[in-house]
């Protein structure tokens, strides 16, 4: 079963989708998601905040995030995510 992330005010990324979190400071980075935004295929979950994690997905697609990319990390491991962990299933 797929485990749901929240990457922050309530927004929620597939865990098994998602292939790096990345920080947004670098120039290829932001070039990235540039490139991203012009195709349609940049997905704005900040809320209007600063972006603090761009989120890359086995689809091609940019997910920004307004947390931190180590507390989305952080998420994968933990329950402070939203779905049924498979290890808790009866």
């Amino acid at each position: 079963m797929a485990k749901l992330i929240n990457i922050g005010y309530g927004n929620v990324v597939n865990s098994e989708k998602i292939v790096s979190v990345i920080s947004p400071d670098s120039a290829p980075i932001r070039r990235l998601v540039q490139n991203s935004k012009d195709k349609g295929q940049a997905v704005d979950a900040t809320q209007g905040r600063k972006t603090k994690s761009v989120i890359i997905t086995d689809s091609s697609y940019i997910i920004l995030s307004a947390l931190m990319p180590d507390t989305i990390a952080g998420r994968f491991t933990s329950n402070d995510s939203y779905g049924k962990d498979e290890t808790n299933e009866e």
